[in-house]
């Protein structure tokens, strides 16, 4: 009799690192969001401030890197 239980592509551990990567990834993109004007024809420097420049990619880059760790990441026992 034939074992067929189906098994899930990664493990456990894969998924909690690729939920983790994409809200680091959401929380970049959620620094990087406002500093705009309400009038148009007014300028703001706000845009440029180390917020939106620096620290917001550099935390997007991060969860992108979160996120393909966790899809390389190998599973610890091969179940063939």
């Amino acid at each position: 009799m034939e074992n067929n239980k189906q098994e899930f592509l990664f493990d456990k551990v894969n998924y909690k690192f690729l939920f983790i990567g994409i809200a680091v990834i959401t929380i970049g993109f959620i620094l990087m969001s406002g500093g705009g004007s309400d009038d148009p024809k007014v300028y703001s420097d706000a845009i440029f401030d180390f917020r939106r420049i620096r620290l917001a990619p550099t935390t997007v880059l991060i969860g992108f890197g979160i996120t393909i760790y966790s899809i390389f990441k190998k599973i610890n026992s091969y179940r063939f």
